[in-house]
């Protein structure tokens, strides 16, 4: 059997895997394109991204993160706020001793990223337009088998402001 050590794996997060904190949004296809619409409100709102990607017990084996990317368009106006602060990557660590009734089911702490030249202030971020954030891990490591990742988005919206997010991909090194 052999062996793989890929640098340019991706894998895609499709809208439907969001959780979406606030607001009303819905799945939505326009010209067989498919998004999360959120009704245009004043509010804010935290948008939550799975990131799947393999993960190992042993060491230097499954992946480990390098990017993640936020497909997203604001529409109609402005958002009030989407501050570059609030894209956030962070580190789940699960614990392997909750199951046997002591300690924390799973903690989380934001993982050091860096943003896109074209979404490195909240300007860029808040826009009307197209957008793809990229947010590059400053040091990648190896996912242990109790650790996953997950991003979260906070989007202030003005009272016309319409925000779809059409996915997302995670790009990965991965090693078998």
């Amino acid at each position: 059997m052999g062996y793989v050590h890929d640098t340019a794996m991706s894998q895609f997060i499709p809208p439907t895997a969001f959780g979406f904190s606030a607001g009303t949004w819905t799945l939505t296809a326009a010209s067989n394109v498919w998004s999360m619409d959120r009704t245009a409100a004043d509010a804010s709102a935290t948008i939550y991204m799975p990131i799947p990607i393999p993960s190992n017990s042993v060491a230097m084996k499954g992946s480990y993160l390098t990017s993640i990317e936020l497909m997203y368009s604001i529409s109609t106006a402005v958002a009030d706020d989407f501050a570059v602060a609030t894209a956030l990557l962070y580190k789940d660590t699960l614990s392997p001793t909750a199951a046997s009734g002591s300690g924390t089911i799973n903690t989380a702490a934001a993982f050091a990223t860096t943003k896109d030249t074209g979404h490195d202030t909240d300007a860029e971020c808040l826009a009307v337009d197209e957008h793809r954030l990229i947010m590059t891990v400053t040091t990648p490591e190896w996912a242990d088998n109790d650790v996953a990742y997950h991003a979260e988005y906070i989007v202030d919206g003005g009272a016309a402001t319409v925000v779809k997010v059409f996915g997302g991909i995670a790009n990965f090194t991965l090693r078998l």
